[in-house]
């Protein structure tokens, strides 16, 4: 399974100054219903749609890319649902200080970068967006720096959740880019050992020997 691959990416931002911002905030548990991956872009913050001057609603940040938010972003359930609501909306990254841990694994493996900086770092970049939010705003995986007119910030990023965003593969991906030595193991297992059909595959996906 593949993603959007991530290398450079530049695009205007927008800022959504909270801490603590949870999943169930992310996107409320009554849009987990649905049985697709995709189309989950009406929930995203829905609980606080319509509240005066929220930027979601503002028609001059419908373009933005890049949501610069506080600190324990993602915390909170599980829920995948959070990424894919941010990725519908057209979010390519999050800026905060802090990430929830499985919001963060959840994040790589969809194509969505999520980019830690400190606090001061994320207040300065607050400040610029809000003063001019035309500002265009880089964030370049290969070099690790996020940068806007005049400046530029390092970011740390794990190399293996890297590797799956430049190269737009989640863990499925990844398995399936070993088909080959699969194969060549599944040929010489004992045979009374559950097998696969060297070869067989059904929409990218192995499929266990009947």
């Amino acid at each position: 399974m593949t993603t959007t691959p991530f290398t450079v990416h530049s695009g205007r931002a927008m800022v959504l100054r909270r801490d603590d911002i949870d999943t169930d905030q992310i996107i409320p548990a009554e849009f987990c219903k649905r049985l697709t991956k995709h189309g989950y872009e009406d929930g995203l913050f829905a609980g606080w749609r319509g509240e005066p001057g929220f930027p979601l609603d503002q028609p001059h940040l419908r373009s933005a890319t890049v949501l610069v938010a506080g600190s324990n972003f993602g915390t909170g359930s599980s829920r995948e649902h959070a990424v894919w609501a941010l990725r519908d909306w057209g979010f390519r990254a999050v800026v905060a200080v802090s990430f929830g841990d499985i919001f963060r694994r959840n994040a790589f493996t969809n194509g969505l970068l999520p980019v830690c900086l400190s606090k001061e770092d994320v207040a300065a970049l607050s400040d610029a967006v809000e003063a001019d939010p035309a500002m265009p705003v880089t964030i370049d995986l290969l070099e690790r720096e996020l940068r806007t007119p005049g400046t530029s910030r390092s970011f740390d990023v794990d190399e293996r959740a890297r590797h799956l965003l430049v190269n737009g593969l989640d863990e499925i991906g990844l398995t399936e880019q070993q088909e080959q030595h699969i194969a060549r193991y599944e040929l010489t297992r004992r045979p009374w050992f559950p097998s696969l059909r060297p070869g067989c595959l059904s929409g990218g996906r192995w499929q266990a020997a009947r």
